[in-house]
């Protein structure tokens, strides 16, 4: 039930949603992999919309190249472990909300434990083995995988659905090369709201996902572009035998 704090805060969503709508969302749980500069948007973005657990991973401390871009940090967190500063601003955002944070890389013998019983994985990686790890894991939990990346004014974004739709293995089959890139911070700014808006939809039940959809953002043109995907029977990874959970 939510309390008469959260009817007011929420007040402009349960417009949209109704109050079951925001009991759904206050009963989630949701994996964030990375604080970084697309963790740090959909982290917010879902904390201020109510999700009512929120997981954030991330090893890394915060440096002065990160701060165009990776607005959960401020200046005065150079050094410190991103998930300090991260829980510490979540927390003084939405304080009727659970933020755990755990100082760890993601690998093969945590990730399973990491997720544990989330509702769905936000993938806020930088590189492509992890992703894959990711992608693996949500099609063994049978949970969404909510998919971004980003390299300068360019992003993309899509939402897997195991067993309903192509898995990122499927749609990305050979990594690009390891890069340090380059990074305006309103590219993942832009990429991660497509990203917290596919999990709010996913957890309320509402609007069209993109299942089976890639959204391409190109800044410089201002242009978003939308490429079909289309599950591999052969894949190695999901190979069309896993099935979708029902949304929470």
């Amino acid at each position: 039930m939510l309390s008469q704090n959260e009817r007011e805060r929420y007040s402009r969503q349960i417009m949209l949603f109704g109050e079951e709508g925001q009991e759904q969302l206050k009963g989630a749980t949701i994996f964030i992999a990375g604080a970084g500069g697309l963790g740090s948007p959909i982290s917010i973005y879902l904390a201020v919309a109510g999700v009512g657990r929120l997981i954030l991973v991330d090893k890394d401390t915060v440096e002065r190249t990160n701060l165009n871009r990776q607005i959960l940090h401020h200046d005065r967190d150079i050094g410190r472990k991103k998930t300090a500063s991260a829980e510490e601003r979540l927390r003084a955002i939405n304080p009727d909300i659970a933020v755990e944070v755990v100082d760890t890389t993601i690998d093969e013998t945590n990730v399973h434990e990491l997720v544990g019983d989330a509702d769905g994985i936000v993938d806020a990686m930088d590189n492509f083995p992890t992703r894959y790890l990711l992608n693996r894991t949500a099609l063994e939990k049978k949970i969404p995988l909510f998919h971004g990346a980003i390299r300068g004014l360019y992003g993309q974004a899509t939402t897997v659905l195991p067993g309903k739709t192509a898995c990122l293995q499927c749609t990305f089959p050979h990594p690009p090369p390891k890069e340090v890139f380059p990074v305006v911070g309103v590219t993942p700014g832009f990429i991660g709201m497509v990203q917290a808006t596919e999990v709010v939809k996913y957890l309320v039940g509402t609007g069209e996902l993109l299942a089976n959809r890639l959204l391409l953002w190109d800044g410089e043109r201002a242009v978003v572009e939308e490429v079909t995907l289309e599950q591999n029977p052969s894949c190695e990874v999901c190979g069309g035998k896993n099935q979708h959970r029902d949304a929470p």
